[in-house]
């Protein structure tokens, strides 16, 4: 059941932000200073996501079983080995941020939401990456932290090199959300101080 519930949750992981994004444009405060604030970590978010897709390429996108080619570890996987989903969790607080809804509250409950649904999807990975990779997999994972980056490379990083049209061939989806959120928080900035 455990297993089942986390792959429903991995298949469905783009449409999990639906509900925090509703209910951060119901309750939208936006002042000058969060939408500066927020635009930046949810950038330093998505620049984060940017770096690891290019090392990883589209096998990110997958909706069907947990699954991949190749370990990587190198890029910032050589640091951390969930960038995407460390990426992602900037990004939303930064939405959070520009949003001012409900602040701090909507923030802490959204970092909370998405921090739960990330560690349920990870170890459902760490389990297929494990069986897959074995040994390879066993050293990397002691040595790369989960979610907290270390400042120290792995020692055994991989040789991939960075692919930016990959990248942002794959982040095409992610940056069109990413715009879309920031135009519609300048949006309801400039709607509720009369501009």
């Amino acid at each position: 059941m455990k297993s089942d519930f986390r792959q429903k949750i991995f298949s469905y992981r783009s449409y999990t932000p639906i509900p925090f994004l509703i209910v951060m444009v119901i309750f939208a405060r936006p002042t000058l200073l969060s939408l500066i604030v927020g635009f930046v970590l949810a950038l330093v978010g998505e620049i984060v996501r940017i770096w690891g897709v290019g090392y990883v390429g589209a096998e990110t996108r997958t909706t069907g079983p947990v699954g991949g080619s190749r370990l990587v570890t190198n890029g910032p996987y050589a640091y951390v080995r969930n960038p995407l989903y460390i990426g992602n969790m900037l990004m939303y607080l930064g939405f959070g941020v520009m949003s001012m809804a409900l602040f701090p509250y909507f923030q802490i409950v959204g970092l909370v939401y998405f921090f739960i649904q990330y560690y349920l999807i990870v170890t459902l990975e760490e389990e297929y990456l494990s069986r897959t990779f074995a040994d390879e997999y066993a050293r990397y994972y002691k040595s790369v932290p989960r979610f907290i980056p270390k400042l120290k490379k792995y020692e055994f990083a991989g040789n991939l090199s960075f692919n930016i049209k990959e990248a942002l061939r794959s982040e095409r989806r992610t940056l069109q959300a990413f715009f879309g959120v920031t135009v519609l928080n300048i949006i309801i900035f400039l709607v509720k101080n009369n501009f």
